[in-house]
């Protein structure tokens, strides 16, 4: 199965993305600007992580794929909440060339109309760095998320501690968004 935004594809990870995702897990200038914290991995730790995805129903990551590009990033709904019909989503674009495109904007629209359409969720959560402005355009910006508080001194990062910023979308919000942009008629 895929899921299709206007330009991107999210489809399942596959083995040849293995060396590319490995590469981009050890960036280090790459997961400064995410959540999280990433130690040095082996090539034998990505290939353990992407044999444990199958077996792993409640957490889901995607390849997202651009037409002529290829592979440029990820995108999750992890920590699925069936009961309570919310997720936590998180999207990483690796390739430095393909930001800025509005590539991140399609991946976030896509991931709610599949949530939210497909998977019947009522909401979806998501965080990031302080500093990380870009994320908080665009999320905020342009895809109808809200900043739903902080949490002080979350990430150290740069020798510094930085806030962790939480957001979150609910069906409704989506539903209001595209009656405004008519996202998926264009």
């Amino acid at each position: 199965m895929q899921i299709r935004g206007r330009t991107v594809t999210l489809r399942a990870v596959e083995e040849r993305d293995l060396e590319t995702l490995h590469r981009w897990g050890n960036d280090p200038e790459l997961w400064s600007m995410l959540g999280g914290w990433r130690f040095a991995s082996s090539m034998a730790q990505t290939r353990s992580w992407f044999d444990g995805l199958a077996r792993d129903p409640l957490n889901q990551r995607f390849a997202i794929d651009v037409p002529d590009a290829g592979l440029v990033g990820t995108a999750n709904l992890i920590d699925i909440d069936w009961k309570n019909r919310n997720a936590f989503h998180g999207m990483m674009i690796g390739d430095p060339s393909m930001r800025g495109r509005g590539i991140g904007v399609d991946v976030i629209m896509a991931t709610m109309r599949f949530a939210f359409d497909e998977l019947g969720l009522r909401r979806l959560d998501g965080s990031m760095v302080a500093y990380n402005d870009a994320s908080t355009a665009v999320y905020c910006g342009k895809c109808g998320w809200q900043e739903e508080g902080r949490q002080r001194d979350w990430y150290w990062r740069g020798g510094r501690w930085w806030d962790r910023i939480m957001v979150g979308v609910t069906e409704p919000d989506y539903r209001a968004l595209i009656a405004r942009n008519d996202y998926w008629a264009s």
